[in-house]
């Protein structure tokens, strides 16, 4: 049985690491770690977390994270069930803190860059027409070697920090407060959530996974996510909402109860707190642009 992709560390000898990923699934763990990343959904659908923030992913996502920001792309649970035969594909670039060394950095050529940068300590999501120069761009990136792959990472970095296509992904002010012994601890319940959404989650329940009381837990995850356990349960259910509300063939009442609700009235009024709209607006608006 084929394995998804898991990361190594950048071998000494190179500046940085481009990987083309082709895997049943992505790295289901949450985690983070000291390389700034760079990373480009080719192929893949799923719930995407970036510290404090979750969203829905699918195909040409592409998302440039700083050093220690936690991020999962979790693909949809159907990438999962036996006898699958989905695929994901991506690539990935990873580069260090000192990847142009700290006095070179300092120079007034660089200001761009540092710029760029320090704004990627919040995650920043490339978009439009920015998005599209940058996919071939990429592609060509894992062909290359030598001095021209380090060519080739700048010119990519310079047109994210020049475009006005780019937008950051976490809140002002977040902080990963997380250590580097809790990674299997936080992993553990965003895979038990994202298995069990569709039922009642208990907050006990999920406080026992990692040997915590509920108050003990619910005071670590918010401390470490900036909301509630609960609005994250809603946000993951409200994330599945918008996926099912794309088919047409689904009413609300069954995607209401698909998702997890125990009423359709606390669908609708959880549904339209985070998205500022119905599920029936929704699902006509996404319907009148893609439909």
């Amino acid at each position: 049985m084929k394995k998804p992709f898991q990361k190594s560390r950048i071998p000494e000898q190179n500046a940085f690491v481009v990987r083309e990923l082709v895997a049943p699934n992505f790295d289901k763990n949450w985690h983070f770690h000291p390389e700034y990343q760079l990373f480009w959904v080719r192929q893949g659908r799923g719930t995407r977390f970036v510290g404090d923030d979750m969203r829905v992913f699918k195909e040409n996502d592409l998302v440039f994270t700083g050093p220690n920001l936690p991020h999962l792309w979790r693909n949809d649970q159907e990438y999962f069930e036996k006898g699958s035969d989905l695929l994901t594909e991506g690539i990935v670039v990873y580069f260090p803190e000192n990847f142009i060394g700290k006095e070179l950095m300092q120079k007034e050529e660089f200001g761009e860059l540092r710029v760029l940068l320090e704004k990627a300590g919040m995650g920043l999501e490339i978009l439009g027409a920015t998005n599209e120069e940058l996919r071939p761009l990429l592609a060509s990136l894992v062909q290359k070697d030598g001095l021209d792959r380090i060519i080739g990472l700048l010119e990519i970095l310079l047109r994210i920090a020049r475009s006005t296509e780019v937008q950051p992904i976490v809140r002002a002010g977040y902080m990963n407060t997380n250590k580097e012994s809790e990674k299997d601890r936080m992993s553990t319940v965003y895979a038990f959530v994202m298995d069990h959404f569709q039922r009642p989650v208990k907050l006990e329940e999920v406080a026992g996974l990692i040997n915590m009381s509920s108050s003990s837990f619910s005071r670590y995850f918010k401390s470490r996510m900036n909301k509630s356990f609960s609005d994250f349960l809603s946000e993951v259910r409200i994330g599945h909402a918008c996926k099912l509300l794309q088919r047409e063939n689904i009413n609300i009442s069954e995607i209401s109860y698909e998702c997890g609700f125990h009423t359709l009235s606390n669908f609708n009024k959880q549904f339209k707190e985070k998205m500022k709209m119905t599920p029936m607006s929704y699902k006509k608006d996404f319907l009148q642009r893609y439909g």
